[in-house]
């Protein structure tokens, strides 16, 4: 996330607050999410101070297990005291000693013009476990209702609620709720790409870039706004501006699982090995718009207890 701050003490509390609710909403219960606000807070106030009156950039980065805080302003050089104590009579400084008793790390660089100072800040996301969702054999949606190579709201809608009343009554009781939407999720998914694949006259594997054109094209159907943030090799960025549940999503954020476990499934079934998903912002815990990020390769190792791995199938495209 990206923001360009006006030099001024109102914007910059108006940041503030807003990080620290993204902070709230995705730290680990217990989390120092105080000290990580007044440390991200005294390290904007200090960058707006020595902007000499220009907008202020942030950067919040939480790819890993913790959230790195990097701002740039425009102002003159600085860095960080080099004692444990500033001089009573110092007007600098006292901000980033605060910062960097309240981060993990905490770096400053004079650019051309202006500086950097990057921040890891002491939060951590809480674990997600892993949970099994084989696709098994999938029979809804039916291929016949697509539409354009994508399925509608209705048919999609049917399916998720017939096929998730199956599996209840397959596992002879009531279940982990985001298990058994991982499951249903997982064999809707299939139909999905079967559905893609008849009406592109597509075989074989499917290249990252058309995984991608899939995601924002099955979400498009059943009435998300997802879109293509970047595509590589070794990952698929999605973001997205309307949940296909509507505000509903609110009152039952393990539906989650079920973009989670699409996504997962036709990740795995085309990259050929384990996939990784990454549900780094939801709109059905508060976030303004989701942010999904897919490891078509291992992802990195800080993050591993937070994401969703799914397995390649033996009888994957090819």
């Amino acid at each position: 996330m990206d923001w360009f701050v006006p030099a001024d003490t109102a914007a910059a509390s108006e940041l503030r607050r807003e990080v620290r609710a993204y902070l709230d909403r995705h730290s680990s219960p217990g989390s120092d999410v105080e000290g990580a606000e007044l440390a991200f807070s005294e390290l904007l106030t200090n960058a707006v101070e020595h902007s000499g009156g220009n907008a202020v950039w942030v950067s919040l980065d939480w790819m890993a297990a913790n959230p790195v805080v990097t701002i740039y302003d425009l102002g003159e050089s600085f860095e960080l005291p080099a004692t444990p104590e500033v001089p009573v009579d110092s007007p600098r400084g006292r901000g980033l000693l605060i910062a960097s008793h309240l981060t993990r790390e905490l770096a400053v660089a004079a650019r051309d013009v202006g500086n950097r100072v990057s921040a890891v800040l002491d939060v951590e996301r809480p674990p997600s476990p892993d949970i099994d969702q084989s696709p098994g054999r999938a029979r809804l949606p039916l291929v016949a209702e697509a539409v354009d190579g994508y399925f509608p709201r209705e048919p999609f809608l049917r399916a998720l609620v017939v096929e998730l009343a199956e599996s209840v009554d397959r596992t002879q009781g009531p279940a982990v709720a985001e298990g058994a939407i991982a499951a249903v999720g997982a064999k809707v998914g299939s139909q999905m790409e079967t559905a893609f694949r008849a009406d592109a006259d597509l075989a074989g594997t499917l290249s990252p870039d058309q995984i991608a054109t899939l995601y924002v094209g099955l979400k498009s159907a059943i009435g998300g706004d997802f879109y293509i943030v970047s595509v590589d090799d070794d990952k698929i960025v999605l973001g997205n501006r309307r949940c296909p549940f509507g505000e509903a999503v609110t009152q039952a954020p393990s539906l989650c699982r079920m973009t989670s476990s699409v996504f997962g499934g036709i990740g795995a079934r085309n990259a050929g090995r384990d996939v990784a998903v990454h549900l780094e912002e939801r709109i059905a815990v508060g976030d303004p718009e989701c942010r999904v990020v897919i490891w078509l390769r291992d992802p990195p190792e800080e993050i591993v207890p937070v994401v969703h791995r799914y397995q390649a199938p033996p009888d994957r495209p090819g």
